[in-house]
């Protein structure tokens, strides 16, 4: 009889433990924020690096809500030679900070409605202000979703909705430039 009550018990608890992705070999909780959360991937270091270079701890710590677009480490290794440890560097902070808040936007922003928006607009994009006052775009080819910077770069989210406290992050494969 014990074992079928624990069975029971792992078989309701397992859709909530499933409802948010594993990121960077690590479990994101629900419960916590988006800083608490992305120290924990594996994939995000780089990230958090920059955050802290950046003092945007406290803010993304803060009650949001923030959809945040967030590069892995793969992706901030595909910039030109010496382009992280140069933004790194005190001096460039500000622009270190520009680029940062050019992968978040207010709002707690599904993948689902992204992608809505995106299909339901005349141009197939949906288009969206970034926290640095910059523009990005979402589209959808296939089933896939794109995030696209004002350069036309686009990064592909690979893991979506990852859900926070304090909003969402969506997992992606390339560093969105502001110009």
């Amino acid at each position: 009889m014990k074992l079928s009550l624990a069975a029971l018990l792992l078989t309701l608890a397992t859709p909530a433990l499933a409802e948010n992705p594993m990121v960077g070999g690590a479990p994101m909780l629900e419960s916590k924020n988006i800083i608490e959360n992305a120290v924990n991937s594996a994939d995000h270091t780089t990230l958090v690096a920059a955050v802290q270079a950046a003092n945007l701890v406290d803010a993304l710590q803060g009650p949001g809500p923030f959809t945040v677009f967030a590069p892995v480490n793969a992706a901030f290794a595909a910039l030109p030679a010496g382009t992280v440890d140069t933004l790194l560097m005190p001096e460039n902070k500000p622009m270190l900070t520009k680029i940062l808040t050019a992968h978040v936007v207010s709002g707690n922003l599904s993948g689902a409605e992204i992608m809505r928006r995106a299909k339901a607009s005349k141009d197939r994009y949906f288009h969206m202000q970034t926290l640095s006052g910059d523009a990005l775009s979402a589209t959808v080819r296939g089933n896939k979703l794109y995030i696209i910077d004002e350069s036309g770069n686009a990064s592909q989210v690979t893991i979506g909705d990852v859900n926070q406290s304090n909003g969402v992050i969506h997992v992606v494969n390339k560093v969105l430039l502001p110009k």
